[in-house]
């Protein structure tokens, strides 16, 4: 390709559409698109991607480009096509999708920490003898070479230093004299060092195991996608292990998807007990350094495997092998607070497809439009029917709230049958897992006189009550109110405040009245806050401190715990009746996840399912994890409605502070779009989202359902006010929130 005379980039800020620049004679390439740039842009030096190559610019007197930011590296072709790609399925300006493939750690000021490293120069037999003298004369030099003579790669100057209780002086005279030598080393911050594991060998197969495998494969080197559905503990993470293998002696690098930072660690033991060779964990909660440093290596091809929620997906990653994804029904892989408003498990086949690479999908919940597209044959499906161990599923039992209530003229939070179960197990020196999807220790704060609830001033929920705190707080926003007020801020009466609902913390409180003995351990937002928390938290767990965990979802998800024998439902009710057409599939991925926690060790599980409404039947389908059974019922409604898989969907979210002007620009836009597309899409009315104010902005929204969303990115649609902020959701998992 000839020399580009234009380079038409994206700044990191400042506007949105490209700039072109120069490229100046003493400048050389290789040039193309995903190149990492330094150019002036109004007095000010900034950085920018290059998005296109050009013959002639489109103004006259364009600046040269001051620099390639090679430090920083650039974007593959693969990486830069998927960018487009996702820039156009997903509606959103390139320029909000490429920070996903150059995280700021990457763009920003973040370096590579670099440390001084002290080593002898001289073999032992050589310093023992000066050492000897040097007690003598310089003992800070003698504790120096004692210490360098006691490692074989060297010190770090800062640890020197804090070993020896020396100053500078004497390591500086050792180098003068040419004893020792000081190099400047490069100091990798990644947490993956952080993790204990324990060396484990391949495990013997089953017969489904090994047709599983031998599928996946079949297909490398080629473009496939495998939906791998099996039921819980049927060795699904075996089948993934044995498939990484088989990818890292070809040379191959894999990417290893999971649905929640709580996975990280247990991921991870199993991941280095299995492999010798580096491996990556990326997350949120990675510091800058941690990010940059890891995020090099990955490029530098130093890590052939990467582990982390959806954002590992977009790693730089040379000579991809394949990528899974587990647990690929889970919400947590699609980002709905910004757009691109991306499915981590569509793009992880997107770019698949553009390496030529296997994508493996895992799940004993598949989503419906994954098993819906595995049956059209679009996915290669294999069935996991039985646990790995020959265990059978754990026994279910269904109590029912509403004898219980009449039984005790009141709801119990932990039912009689259910507090007894506990307590067996315990004295057996067996563990409960105890699931309750809200935290705190109340859920609101009701005046029963005038039936005035404590609301959030600026979000449209109620105020949730923290005991231990004694707070009440809003888990959109943080507005606290502390302490709860005594009296009705309506009808003033101070004698009839009545706190409603029950969370985790409230099930802590009553489990310990009840059985002082019982040792507990909590997880949820409240307890999971500060860094590494859910490793520690799982680790007491699964070491044997506690008898009990209680938690919200995260300890619903794919965790291995052998001596879990017993688990506890509290209460899934109120999700049911959520007016979101996922509803049931939510409830059943829920309930059949978290009942698969129980009976994974030699011991047979047990699992008890408090609900007022024990016919409904995706609470029984669940029970039995009949996913069959569910498929077909679920599918039969989707198809009367015309939702997925049957039909896509779009949404448009708007929020802002003013709601006339929200509503305003939402309906502009409904009579915008409702102009443009042709009859076959179906608009759904404009109205308030289930959230209808967050952070004091009120929020609308408007669907459209139709065969597909392509055409929308070609359409210049109309600019929200300044103060109005709008979010376009292709494929949303709500349609309520």
């Amino acid at each position: 390709m000839r020399r580009p005379l234009i380079l038409s980039l994206l700044l990191d800020s400042g506007p949105k559409r490209p700039f072109d620049y120069a490229v100046p004679d003493h400048i050389e390439g290789p040039f193309h698109k995903g190149l990492r740039v330094q150019v002036p842009f109004r007095g000010k030096e900034l950085k920018g991607t290059v998005v296109a190559l050009k013959e002639k610019p489109e103004v006259a007197n364009v600046k040269p480009i001051t620099s390639l930011l090679s430090d920083e590296g650039a974007l593959s072709d693969e990486q830069f096509q998927l960018a487009e790609w996702m820039s156009h399925y997903y509606v959103t300006p390139l320029k909000k999708v490429l920070p996903l493939f150059l995280p700021s750690a990457v763009r920003g000021k973040s370096q590579a920490k670099l440390q001084q490293l002290v080593k002898r120069t001289k073999a032992p037999g050589v310093l023992l003898p000066l050492v000897t003298e040097l007690q003598r004369t310089h003992p800070s030099q003698a504790k120096v070479l004692s210490a360098l003579l006691k490692t074989k790669d060297g010190l770090l100057l800062t640890e020197l230093i804090e070993q020896t209780k020396v100053s500078r002086s004497p390591i500086a005279t050792l180098q003068k004299k040419g004893l020792i030598q000081i190099d400047e080393v490069r100091i990798d911050r990644s947490p993956v060092h952080e993790f204990e594991f324990f060396p484990t060998k391949p495990k013997t197969l089953t017969g489904e195991q090994k047709i599983a495998l031998e599928k996946i494969l079949k297909s490398q080197g080629t473009f496939k996608t495998h939906l791998l559905h099996g039921i819980t503990g049927s060795g699904k993470t075996e089948v993934y292990l044995q498939a990484i293998d088989a990818m890292l002696k070809q040379g191959r690098s894999v990417i290893l998807l999971i649905p929640e930072i709580a996975l990280t660690a247990q991921t991870i033991e199993r991941l280095k007990g299995r492999f010798r060779e580096k491996i990556a964990i990326l997350h949120h909660r990675l510091s800058q350094g941690e990010r940059f440093d890891t995020y090099h290596a990955i490029k530098r091809g130093e890590i052939p495997i990467v582990v982390g929620a959806r954002s590992a997906l977009f790693s730089p990653l040379p000579n991809l092998g394949m990528i899974i994804v587990d647990e690929e029904h889970e919400s947590s892989f699609k980002q709905t607070d910004e757009m691109p408003c991306y499915h981590a498990r569509d793009v992880a086949i997107m770019r698949a497809k553009l390496n030529q690479c296997t994508c493996l999908l895992g799940s004993a919940t598949p989503s419906l439009e994954s098993y819906q597209n595995a049956l059209l044959g679009k996915y290669e499906l294999t069935t996991l029917k039985a646990r790995a161990t020959k265990r059978s599923l754990p026994d279910v039992k269904m109590i029912d709230l509403l004898k219980e209530i009449e039984r005790h003229k009141r709801c119990p939070l932990l039912s009689d049958p259910l507090l007894s179960a506990i307590e067996e197990k315990t004295a057996k020196g067996e563990q409960t897992l105890l699931f309750l999807n809200r935290r705190g220790y109340n859920t609101f704060l009701l005046c029963a006189k005038c039936e005035e609830s404590f609301k959030c001033p600026h979000c449209a929920i109620s105020l949730t009550f923290h005991k231990g705190k004694n707070q009440l707080s809003c888990h959109l926003c943080d507005y606290t109110l502390s302490p709860p007020p005594r009296e009705c801020p309506k009808c003033k009466s101070s004698e009839t405040l009545k706190f409603c609902g029950a969370g985790t913390e409230q099930v802590e409180r009553q489990l310990h009245a009840i059985f002082p003995h019982i040792r507990t351990i909590r997880m949820d937002a409240d307890t999971t806050r500060h860094k590494g928390s859910h490793d520690r938290l799982f680790k007491e767990f699964r070491s044997g401190k506690a008898d009990v965990l209680i938690g919200t979802q995260m300890v619903a998800k794919g965790l291995h715990f052998p001596s879990v024998t017993l688990v506890g439902v509290l209460n899934t009710d109120s999700a049911l009746s959520m007016p979101d057409f996922r509803a049931s599939e939510t409830v059943f991925q829920l309930l059949a996840q978290v009942a698969g926690r129980s009976g994974r060790g030699m011991i047979p599980g047990q699992v008890m399912i408090q609900t007022r409404m024990v016919d409904h039947p995706i609470i029984q389908l669940a029970s039995k994890e009949d996913y069959k059974g569910f498929f077909e019922t679920e599918l039969k409604s989707r198809e009367m409605f015309q939702f997925p898989p049957f039909k896509r969907l779009a949404r448009f979210i708007f929020k802002g502070p003013v709601e006339e002007h929200v509503q305003a620009y939402g309906h502009t836009l409904y009579q915008f779009l409702q102009a443009r597309l042709p009859k076959e899409f179906q608009f759904l009315p404009l109205a308030p989202c289930g959230y209808a104010k967050i952070k004091d902005n009120y929020r609308y929204h408007f669907q459209i359902k139709g065969p597909h969303f392509l055409s929308l990115s070609s359409l210049d649609l109309p600019e929200p006010p300044k103060n109005i902020r709008l979010l376009i959701d292709i494929d949303p998992l709500t349609t309520f929130l």
